[in-house]
């Protein structure tokens, strides 16, 4: 069986793309070599590797299995290349990040921007997801490095601890209960909501939230993003559930209230595999966004 990086690279692209031709353009392909390359694949292995659909392609039972192995070989090529980095300056090192709603919207941004500047040689490939889907992706390969939320089950993934993530309650500066010294999530549904746009991981948490209480949120928009959020709140269209570090953001536009409830104080964790085994890149961030215990 003769499978080379270029075939296993292509393989993952297309499986995470969900697209022959999304995963050829990411692979840098032609369409035509890259099904070529697919088919010769499965020739090799005498089995089908893709499921063709109407919505796109997706693994076969054999697919999930070479899928595994491909990312285990081209992680441990990027930990060669890392490790080799010291001889030669002349590659780019890619950390893949992916972060929930609460780390992309605080201060991860401040966080990256010194080790950016100071890593001119490593790019970071940052992608926003619910932390549930985070833990996947690490436990799968798919990514080097996670920020999630303390609430979410792990297995047998490693942590550091990275910020507290505080969730208050905005409205405008008038509205009545903008003098209260904290609310509960019951009460803040009862009012009119603006909220995040659907798959939001923020907004997928408080939902879960409220179907523990019998309730639903009253959303009379969905937005994207937390100042296009806030701007409509200071309108006096409805109460939003965001983190502290946005609200601060808004600053005198909106008020603030604390919610009442536990579980609007979490505890941002970074998570991996192995935090010794990482590519060199991907520990440089990892002890950056999370120095190791002394």
């Amino acid at each position: 069986m003769r499978f080379d990086l270029i075939d296993l690279a292509l393989f993952v692209h297309v499986v995470e793309a969900g697209s022959l031709t999304a995963g050829a353009g990411r692979a840098h392909l032609a369409l035509a070599s890259a099904s070529a390359r697919i088919k010769g694949m499965e020739d090799l292995l005498g089995a089908a590797l893709l499921e063709r659909g109407r919505r796109g392609v997706s693994p076969t039972p054999a697919g999930r299995m070479v899928l595994h192995h491909a990312r285990v070989v081209l992680d441990q090529m990027e930990r060669l290349r890392g490790d080799l980095g010291g001889f030669s300056r002349g590659w780019r090192g890619v950390v893949r990040l992916a972060a929930n709603t609460a780390a992309v919207t605080g201060a991860l941004a401040d966080d990256l921007g010194p080790f950016l500047r100071d890593q001119p040689l490593i790019d970071v490939d940052l992608s926003e997801r619910t932390s549930a889907r985070i833990i996947a992706a690490l436990a799968e390969g798919a990514v080097d490095l996670g920020i999630v939320s303390d609430a979410v089950e792990a297995g047998g993934l490693q942590a550091r601890p990275y910020r507290r993530d505080r969730l208050v309650v905005v409205m405008a500066p008038d509205h009545p209960l903008a003098a209260c010294a904290e609310l509960s999530f019951a009460r803040v549904l009862a009012e009119d909501g603006v909220g995040l746009g659907e798959g939001a991981a923020l907004q997928d948490y408080l939902e879960r939230q409220a179907r523990r209480l019998g309730l639903s949120p009253r959303l009379r928009v969905r937005l994207r993003g937390f100042e296009a959020v806030c701007r409509l709140v200071a309108q006096g269209i409805g109460l939003a559930v965001i983190p502290e570090d946005a609200a601060r953001r808004a600053g005198a536009a909106v008020a603030q209230v604390p919610l009442a409830e536990p579980w609007a104080t979490r505890v941002l964790l970074v998570r991996a595999r192995d935090f010794a085994t990482l590519a060199p890149p991907a520990r440089r961030l990892a002890d950056h966004l999370a120095p190791p215990f002394p």
